[in-house]
């Protein structure tokens, strides 16, 4: 069950890789791709979703005393430690960016300074997140895609309904007029 797990966590966290590195793209000229900005929020959603339950999960068993997971052991001491704040960070990343978008300024410039903050503390410690785990995740992907393993298609059919959720929210999000998507152009 930990490898399953472990296996999950890695699929996803393959697939978040791609999509914060488009999202990424948008913040280079952020003014003049904000739809696209708020869309991929959107579609990375139930991805990120889907992680934290995997990482929770495992969090959860581990400290449970469930054996498979004890034997797998813990995560280094210093990632065990930035973990809370990878989490925070992007919680507080996705909480401001939709208040943005369902209200715009209404309640202040705070929102977007708020939101700048986030992504000022969330952009490190998510980027030694991924550095410290990705041969880890190239090798769980691999192993996942190269050996026939009981509920692997479980698997794949989560990240991918997670993948298909976030553009049903995507697409969603398109029916409700943003206020803030015209922030800058008057």
């Amino acid at each position: 069950m930990a490898i399953a797990n472990e296996r999950l966590t890695a699929l996803t966290g393959g697939v978040l890789f791609v999509l914060l590195g488009l999202i990424g793209i948008t913040v280079l000229s952020v003014k003049s791709l904000l739809p696209q900005h708020f869309l991929l929020g959107f579609v990375l959603i139930p991805p990120l979703a889907l992680k934290m339950a995997s990482t929770g999960y495992r969090f959860a068993r581990y400290y449970l005393g469930d054996p498979a997971y004890r034997q797998a052991g813990p995560p280094r001491l210093f990632l065990r430690l930035l973990a809370p704040v990878v989490v925070i960070t992007t919680v507080g990343l996705f909480i401001t960016g939709l208040e943005l978008w369902a209200f715009g300024l209404r309640f202040g410039s705070i929102w977007v300074a708020a939101h700048k903050a986030m992504f000022v503390v969330w952009l490190p410690v998510t980027a030694v997140h991924i550095l410290a785990y990705s041969n880890k995740t190239t090798e769980a992907v691999g192993q996942e895609f190269s050996s026939p393993v009981a509920n692997a298609f479980t698997r794949r059919s989560l990240v991918v309904g997670s993948l298909v959720a976030g553009a049903v929210l995507a697409a969603a999000s398109l029916t409700y007029a943003s206020p803030f998507l015209f922030f800058g152009d008057g």
